[in-house]
């Protein structure tokens, strides 16, 4: 059943935005998933138990849940329900940490497990997922009929990063630089648009797409975004993190390896969700203090 090129089953633990458009891709390419979800009108099965039962031994299942304590509770309950020789891989943005205590649960079972950094969002069903992967080789080895057909086509897209947590660890990396990237490229957005000189601020993104060393696929998501909304008028300027910038700036700190292009760019975004910086106040009014600088009043 897991030799390379050949079909599989696989079960597939939420059906979300990206757990259900990678369910779609493995079953055009011909494998068999079973997909469970809270959400019933998208589940296969009613429950974890009725997922491993509707696979056939040795089994694979896959997790897309929320990192954190939902992946952690996911593990644990299918370390009861699978036998030995079944691999369990967590797909989602888990910390790297988290992949040796989820290995050991399993493991007192006989229960392989791989960890996979996912990154391809919702373009991925059609463009395909780029996939970092942890664990044992034979392990990874089994499952590659899988990594095949959620890859991107061509030559490159995969990666076995390395043993248990190597894959979640590369994925972090892999998101602390999106972070620089968009940063940057938002900091370019606002001063085209500052300028007194640039009329057409959409065309100068879409001509950078092209022949230039900043094109990226990012590039093209930013063109697409100002031909929706050109001067992003509908969009408020507050921006979330989903962790793994913040367990990047850790690790850097950690090894004392400097990020500070990565570190700006999160705190860009903590300073996103101020609606007015104390920090910044404190600024004014020390300038106001030293020097007689105005203040803006509330």
């Amino acid at each position: 059943m897991f030799e390379r090129g050949r079909d599989m089953q696989l079960g597939m633990i939420g059906l979300g935005k990206m757990g259900g458009n990678m369910k779609l891709r493995l079953e055009k390419a011909g494998h068999r998933v079973v997909g469970y979800d809270r959400n019933p009108d998208v589940a296969d099965v009613d429950s974890l138990a009725g997922l491993v039962a509707a696979l056939d031994a040795p089994r694979a299942v896959w997790v897309m849940v929320p990192a954190g304590e939902a992946t952690r509770s996911t593990v644990e309950e299918l370390a009861g329900l699978l036998s030995e020789g079944d691999i369990v891989v967590d797909g989602g943005n888990s910390r790297f940490t988290d992949d040796a205590v989820n290995a050991k649960t399993l493991a007192a079972g006989g229960i392989g497990y791989v960890d996979a950094g996912v990154s391809g969002g919702v373009w991925g069903l059609t463009e395909g997922y780029a996939l970092m992967v942890g664990g044992a080789e034979a392990d990874v080895a089994r499952l590659q009929p899988v990594f095949d057909a959620l890859k991107p086509e061509g030559e490159h897209g995969f990666v076995h990063a390395g043993g248990v947590g190597a894959g979640h660890y590369a994925k972090m990396v892999h998101n602390g630089i999106e972070y620089a990237m968009m940063q940057a490229y938002a900091e370019g957005y606002e001063l085209l648009e500052a300028s007194e000189y640039v009329d057409n601020v959409p065309e100068v993104f879409k001509s950078w797409r092209e022949g230039t060393v900043i094109r990226s696929w990012l590039l093209d998501l930013m063109d697409r975004a100002l031909e929706a909304d050109p001067k992003l008028d509908h969009v408020k300027g507050y921006v979330e993190d989903s962790g793994e910038g913040r367990w990047t700036v850790d690790e850097g700190i950690r090894l004392r390896v400097p990020l500070p292009a990565i570190t700006e760019s999160l705190f860009a975004r903590f300073t996103s969700r101020q609606e007015d910086s104390p920090a910044m106040k404190a600024v004014a009014a020390l300038r106001n203090q030293f020097g007689g600088h105005a203040v803006k009043s509330e």
